[in-house]
């Protein structure tokens, strides 16, 4: 089975790594004796992805990359081990999408002098109105 990241790249299946782990967290006996949670591992630099891709990844400050270039996604909200699964597959590939998109470049305004004026007036009339509480020493 192929996972489509974008059109031009296609990841085998092959190439990710399952663990199926017990869940924590409250749920009795079912949580104790069935192995539900699902561990995706995908090692960067062993992959098949494209240079841009594998660069921006290693880039990402998160917290699911780790420092030897592994993307390690636990899913663990459902009871059920595929539904687990199939939410940790669709994080992975949002992930490699979102290293995919450049972002915007900023282009750096200047205020206008009216804003800029209507600013300072706003602070004069702000501190006129402080100026006012002020209590008065008695002379």
């Amino acid at each position: 089975m192929a996972i489509q990241i974008s059109n031009a790249v296609v990841l085998n299946d092959n190439e990710l790594e399952w663990q199926f782990i017990r869940s924590s967290g409250a749920g009795g006996q079912h949580v104790n004796k069935v192995s539900t949670a699902a561990q995706l591992i995908f090692d960067i630099n062993a992959s098949s992805l494209p240079a841009f891709y594998k660069e921006r990844l290693l880039a990402r400050a998160d917290h699911r990359i780790t420092q030897s270039g592994k993307i390690i996604i636990k899913c663990q909200q459902s009871r059920s081990q595929d539904m687990n699964r199939e939410q940790a597959l669709a994080q992975f590939v949002e992930l490699v999408q979102s290293a995919a998109k450049v972002a915007k470049k900023r282009v750096a305004t200047k205020a206008t002098y009216g804003s800029q004026q209507r600013r300072l007036e706003k602070k004069k009339q702000r501190g006129a109105t402080k100026a006012l509480r002020q209590q008065k020493p008695d002379s």
